[in-house]
């Protein structure tokens, strides 16, 4: 099978090198966007066919479905020249060593250490992706459970699991995951394989989109290099974007189709050219098909697609004009993109099924705006969660692992604190829009699995964005972006509750604020490449070098993924991911969930028939087995009441609070001393196993 995906991977490379343009950058792009669409709407077709689980179907569809996408969009594109990739391939490489030839010692301090630190973690997070498991709590409640599940059952309709994101989360990355793990010879961690590989498209996308607002301004194509450069390394750099990669997490995929809409959007700026905007049309169906919380970055997008597609010089017939034929081509593409990649991903049997696109009335109390109550309320308290991702976003993460960094940002985070209590702001006092409420100092289990932007997003990308929206520094590009990250910021904090895990979405953000740090070099007067400026570069690289130690500490310290074993500030020990065992390994999340999930392992037949009587919060996904072979049906879907258990079923999995226990039933245990420790969120249940057979 493996054969098969590189030979797709080829075939894409191939239909894009018909589609782009001559740039290394859009050709990878554009084979991105190919992959992911194409792969889409395979499986809603495979779906509706009850093929879901079938390899060589899948090794084949792809291709018919690959054609008819690329053909059409070259077709629109207008049939250009095909591009040269090898040549393309080897004229950058000799661009890339010219330019790094010619930076001066400061220059290539700067730009080497941070490629440095690049190649370290990418080794590390890539070895971490193909031979350890995946463990997050979204995963193994709703994400990869369904994945399982739609690959039992054939398809990926409607079936009531016990989390409610099983049926209500949009399922066309499914598609995208349950392709990769089939056609990776059934490997586990070939779910992992559209998140890795959007961690290096948003790097290639942050570079492209530097490279076009270079072109823009006028700057000369070294310039505009270094610029690229600096950015895509800034933003490969971010912690919690960093650590994304390794993990089946949704976030970093939304955050790659973002950057590609983005990337697609300047580049019709720059060339005018309307395949841009077709491509754009099929990036945002993408994108929205994904995740409901791209209704989020609407406000965003729609302003950069201001500056970038509407508008067309001072008012007259001839700019009118323009407009209206720019608008409408971009208006088809995003009808067209909506109707193939948007709606068949779930939407409107959500609607069908809870009368709602996102799902339930508890789901939308629980993470939404109808959990603040009144209007009123939900702007007092919106505003509030303005300042306190703020506060947030001011944290030396990745250093906050080890005891002296955290005792450093404590220090540095004091007149924080002091200004927020002088102010009575409230930002802990007030609990009601908060699924965890605020503090100051946040707990270890929280700034370690998802952290911020780190001393880079503090420490340069906001100060930047500050002096542009005074004017300080004038760039037209970057006044929008200013606008489009402060609308996206406003979004997070009016549509839902506090979350301190809410690091993940302003991985989005970031993507956008990055392109601040181009700003010292595109500036004449900040051009940290050119002599002079000793106190700008001085800080400069100590911000990056403290931003390059933050990295480390968070790839090589996050206890959900640990390269080697490792003791926290507090006492607490966990294993490397590469030595301790599977079942381990999944319930770091959840650590006195590990011997009743172990016992149930070892007890259970891999090819068993399991009933399951759990509840929202219980990981399911470590019960298939490390073969995903056993057959799991719920007992206890979400606010439907326990169903009679099948009579297939050959063991019975339960919690005590869902199913009373009675005698002959095994009481798996659990870890009393666990359950205690400070890595538990939510504690795990009194899980018992009933043979039926």
């Amino acid at each position: 099978m493996l054969f098969f995906l590189l030979l797709f991977l080829t075939y894409i490379g191939w239909l894009a090198a018909r589609v782009a343009r001559p740039s290394l950058v859009d050709w990878l792009l554009t084979a991105f966007l190919l992959f992911t669409s194409s792969v889409i709407l395979t499986g809603f077709i495979l779906s509706a066919l009850y093929q879901t689980n079938h390899e060589w179907v899948w090794a084949f569809a792809v291709f018919i479905t690959a054609s008819i996408v690329g053909f059409s969009l070259r077709w629109l594109a207008g049939k250009p020249t095909p591009v040269n990739v090898g040549a393309l391939l080897q004229n950058r490489r000799h661009e890339a060593a010219a330019w790094f030839g010619d930076l001066s010692l400061f220059g290539k301090v700067i730009y080497g250490g941070l490629l440095l630190t690049l190649t370290i973690l990418a080794v590390t997070n890539l070895a971490i992706v193909v031979f350890t498991v995946p463990n997050e709590w979204d995963s193994m409640t709703g994400h990869l459970n369904r994945v399982v599940q739609y690959m039992q059952r054939g398809s990926m309709r409607h079936f009531g699991g016990t989390n409610w994101n099983i049926d209500t989360y949009p399922k066309s990355v499914c598609t995208l995951q349950i392709y990769g793990y089939l056609l990776m010879g059934r490997f586990e961690n070939g779910f992992k394989l559209i998140h890795h590989l959007s961690y290096w498209m948003v790097l290639v996308a942050t570079f492209g989109i530097t490279q076009r607002i270079g072109q823009l301004r006028g700057a000369s194509a070294r310039t505009t290099l270094s610029a690229s450069f600096l950015t895509a390394l800034c933003m490969a750099l971010l912690p919690d974007f960093l650590m994304q990669a390794v993990t089946t997490e949704t976030d970093i995929v939304l955050t790659a189709y973002l950057s590609l809409l983005i990337y697609l959007l300047f580049s019709y700026r720059v060339g005018r050219e309307y395949r841009y905007l077709y491509l754009a049309g099929v990036a945002f169906g993408v994108a929205y098909g994904h995740k409901v919380t791209f209704t989020l970055l609407l406000p965003s997008v729609f302003t950069i697609m201001v500056y970038t597609v509407f508008w067309s010089g001072p008012p007259s017939a001839d700019s009118l004009l323009t407009t209206w034929q720019r608008t409408w081509r971009l208006g088809a593409a995003i009808v067209v993109g909506a109707c193939l990649w948007m709606l068949p991903t779930g939407y409107l049997k959500n609607i069908e099924v809870f009368g709602h696109p996102i799902g339930p009335p508890t789901a939308l109390r629980h993470q939404s705006v109808e959990r603040a109550g009144s209007l009123r309320n939900l702007l007092e308290q919106g505003s509030r969660n303005v300042v306190r991702y703020g506060y947030d976003l001011v944290n030396l993460d990745g250093l906050r692992n080890v005891p002296a960094g955290a005792e450093l940002n404590r220090t540095m985070r004091k007149p924080l604190v002091w200004l927020e209590d002088r102010l009575h702001m409230r930002l802990d006092d007030e609990t009601d829009f908060s699924i965890v409420p605020f503090t100051f100092e946040r707990r270890f289990v929280f700034t370690n699995a998802n952290p911020y932007w780190g001393i880079i997003g503090f420490g340069l990308m906001l100060p930047l964005l500050i002096l542009v929206v005074l004017f300080v520094l004038r760039s037209p590009a970057h006044f929008f972006l200013a606008i489009a990250v402060g609308l996206h910021w406003l979004a997070l904090a009016y549509s839902a509750p506090y979350d301190p895990f809410k690091g993940r979405y302003f991985t989005e953000t970031g993507m956008i604020a990055v392109q601040f740090v181009a700003l010292l070099v595109f500036i004449p007067r900040l051009n940290l490449l050119k002599p002079g400026h000793v106190f700008l570069k001085s800080y400069v690289g100590l911000v990056l070098t403290v931003g390059a130690l933050s990295a480390l500490f968070s790839v090589f310290l996050n206890i959900r993924a640990l390269p080697f074993a490792w003791t926290t500030p507090d006492g607490y020990p966990f294993p490397s991911v590469f030595e301790a065992d599977r079942v381990r390994v999944m319930t770091i999340g959840r650590p006195d969930t590990y011997i009743p999930y172990k016992r149930f392992d070892d007890m259970v037949p891999d090819t068993a028939t399991v009933a399951l009587g759990t509840i929202n919060d219980d990981y399911e996904y470590p019960l298939y087995g490390k073969n995903l072979s056993r057959r799991l049906i719920q007992i206890n879907p979400f606010e439907q009441g326990v169903q009679p258990i099948p009579n297939e079923a050959t063991y019975l999995f339960f919690d005590k609070s869902v199913i009373k226990p009675r005698p002959g039933d095994i009481r798996l245990g659990t870890d009393t001393s666990a359950r205690n420790s400070p890595y538990v969120v939510v504690p795990g249940e009194d899980y018992y196993l009933r043979k039926l057979k």
